[in-house]
């Protein structure tokens, strides 16, 4: 005698959240439940260090907007405009090293850290001014000599050891696969050469996209040098939501920025199962999901708009058990007016020195 009645199993009677009509296609985005539960809450006396891709920025303003404690060890030097100060690379990250874009540059910079290396191809021209090529826009101007350059760079790699050295949780935002190396040295660079200074040698410089394989060996390295420093350190990665504005690999952007971020995606994932003391935010998630219907998203449809970047930061920081402004409010509290009777200025935009290849097409 047959019977309606099914036998349990492991899809039977799951939360809600685990279903995707009743998770995603029945609820509105600003409503989504359970999106990110943390494996490891970050207290306020904790000292974060945030690095990676441009959307990184965000997340470091939103922290320190809320009371977190995000380390600045190479702050602006004092009376120094705000906005020129960002322009120099100052308070963007917990040092002034910039975009860090893929896995490849965050293990080259921690190696440099430790050892102290400054290479001679470390550095580009343009006219008459030197640049340093592996944080090009942090001095946009750039240097009047390479003797300058050199000391300029020793000294950042102290106040990055310095920094790290202070740090409990490293914050990294993962941006991108495509990169562009010094053949000679294997020295991957954030820009391709000639974008910003420099000259682009096919002689000297070749692209790269890294793989799956690449990328997660280049991470559990990174945190390997990092525990080395505080093995108590702990970690929470990210993806970039920020699509390609260009690609060098020959497929359409679209299909090329798919690839990057299932690669970093993938990684994330990996890391998050093998290592207890890594925790992944969903960032990309959050605004790439059907269900968002691209409202996130500028007019050019790569750009973040302020809404996401709140609504990104109001989720994180709600699942951290820090009170937020509600729905439609910015991740940094309620609007308000400074003692002059202005509202108080926002920086929305983000330092980015890919954005730049646009003005190729």
């Amino acid at each position: 005698m047959s019977s309606d009645r099914r036998a349990p199993n492991p899809y039977t009677d799951l939360p809600p959240s685990r279903y995707w009509r009743s998770a995603v296609a029945e609820k509105h985005p600003l409503d989504m439940d359970e999106l990110f539960s943390p494996k490891f809450r970050i207290g306020p006396e904790e000292r974060i260090a945030v690095a990676g891709s441009c959307f990184a920025q965000h997340v470091g303003r939103a922290l320190r907007s809320n009371g977190f404690s995000v380390l600045d060890e190479e702050p602006a030097p004092n009376g120094l405009d705000a906005e020129v100060a960002e322009t120099f690379g100052y308070g963007i990250y917990s040092a002034r090293y910039g975009n860090i874009y893929t896995a490849r540059q965050l293990v080259q910079l921690l190696k440099d850290c430790a050892s102290g290396t400054v290479r001679e191809t470390d550095f580009w021209i343009r006219g008459n001014r030197y640049y340093d090529a592996l944080r090009p826009s942090v001095e946009p101007e750039g240097l009047g000599s390479l003797e300058e350059a050199v000391a300029h760079r020793r000294q950042h790699l102290r106040k990055v050891k310095a920094m790290l050295g202070k740090t409990d949780v490293f914050i990294f935002t993962l941006g991108l696969t495509e990169a562009w190396q010094d053949i000679a040295t294997d020295i991957v660079y954030p820009s391709c050469p000639g974008v910003i200074a420099g000259r682009f040698d096919p002689e000297k410089h070749a692209f790269k996209n890294f793989d799956v394989e690449e990328v997660m060996q280049d991470m559990i390295e990174a945190r390997s040098l990092l525990k080395a420093i505080n093995p108590a350190m702990r970690f929470l990665f990210t993806v970039s939501p920020v699509p390609l504005t260009a690609t060098a690999s020959g497929q359409n952007v679209l299909v090329a920025t798919t690839y990057s971020k299932s690669v970093l995606r993938a990684v994330c994932g990996a890391l998050y199962g093998k290592f207890e003391d890594v925790d992944y935010f969903p960032s990309y998630e959050i605004i790439v999901s059907p269900s968002t219907r691209g409202f996130f998203y500028e007019p050019n449809m790569r750009s973040v708009n302020r809404h996401g970047v709140d609504h990104v930061m109001r989720t994180f920081l709600t699942a951290q058990g820090v009170e937020t402004a509600g729905r439609g409010k910015r991740a940094g509290g309620q609007k308000g007016k400074k003692a002059n009777g202005k509202a108080p200025a926002r920086k929305d935009d983000v330092v980015c020195e890919e954005a730049l290849l646009e003005a190729f097409s």
